[in-house]
């Protein structure tokens, strides 16, 4: 969809638009959500971030998801001056103008940053919002120092976008989304965040996101998909990869793979091709429970068209792993 097809949507008589779910766990499923709660979840931004009439929004994001379309709704509810370029992994190598507010996927801000001219361009946005998967250590370092605001979203295309932000530079900086006003939060007796905000969405919405809660907000611990039951220990996927990350320097996945013995195994999957160095820096670092007892090398790690991990498809992948 480009953005002529979507504004004419927009405008349409339909008090309704078709958005379609990222497909991080599953495949993409389609949905029909209220142009009203979009306008509300748009305010609700806006007003959050500061914006006025007039500031520059980039909207450099696929329409086909719900952050694209947000974007428009936002410059068109709050009376932004919007800035199409083509969704691309370089958003910004062709913008040569101010920029006050744009939202982009942490693969976009990542080669953005490699290239210098374009670091520059990012530096000087004044509200950056990062959603569609996670902020890893390694980026959020590079952005701690930006001189503006940046921002980890929290959301999903059933919330309209995000509902919760959490700074990711400046004195400001946390671990903890705060919610933004409206939206109330629970747990269930899993520890899965429970959402309520009436604006965007119609009755409580429970998510598979494990979280802590307490007064500053929530702190995402990982989600109950990616939970490994192994030998009656429950391991976070996620709590393995932010282990991970800093000591293995290719791409690489954890997931899980059914075991007689244990239930379920851990299993890596990983573009290296060292895999003896990739097992040792695993017995090295993790915990003796959490270690992967098979390993695998692939070509390139399965990834969903919004940039997140494929869970699903990784998780037939294992079944080519090797244990050790």
């Amino acid at each position: 969809m480009d953005l002529e097809e979507f504004l004419a949507e927009w405008h349409s008589g339909s008090p309704t638009v078709l958005v379609h779910t990222s497909g991080s766990t599953g495949k993409p499923k389609p949905m029909y959500v209220e142009k009203r709660r979009m306008e509300a979840s748009a305010r609700i931004t806006c007003q959050f971030l500061g914006l006025k009439q007039g500031d520059t929004a980039l909207l450099c994001m696929s329409l086909d998801y719900i952050a694209g379309k947000m974007m428009v709704v936002r410059a068109q509810t709050w009376g932004l001056r919007l800035l199409s370029v083509a969704p691309s992994g370089h958003p910004l190598s062709a913008v040569t103008e101010p920029v006050d507010f744009a939202a982009m996927v942490p693969m976009q801000v990542y080669n953005t940053l490699q290239v210098p001219e374009e670091r520059e361009r990012l530096m000087a946005v004044r509200h950056l919002i990062i959603g569609g998967g996670a902020v890893d250590d390694a980026l959020a370092r590079e952005l701690a120092g930006f001189p503006n605001h940046v921002w980890s979203t929290y959301g999903m295309t059933e919330t309209l976008s995000h509902i919760a932000l959490r700074r990711l530079n400046g004195a400001e900086a946390s671990d903890w989304y705060t919610p933004f006003e409206g939206v109330s939060l629970s747990q269930t007796d899993e520890g899965c965040l429970v959402i309520d905000a009436p604006a965007v969405h119609d009755g409580p919405l429970v998510t598979n996101d494990i979280v802590e809660l307490s007064d500053k907000g929530f702190r995402i611990l990982g989600r109950k998909d990616n939970v490994i039951c192994s030998g009656g220990i429950k391991i976070q996927t996620e709590e393995v990869e932010r282990w991970l990350k800093p000591h293995l320097p290719a791409p690489f996945m954890i997931t899980k793979r059914p075991d007689r013995k244990f239930g379920e195994q851990v299993v890596l999957l990983t573009e290296s091709t060292d895999m003896d160095r990739v097992r040792e820096i695993c017995q090295q670092v993790l915990p003796k429970f959490w270690q992967p007892r098979s390993y695998a090398h692939i070509d390139a790690l399965p990834m969903t068209e919004t940039g997140k991990p494929a869970r699903k498809e990784a998780e037939r992948l294992a079944a080519f792993a090797v244990e050790v």
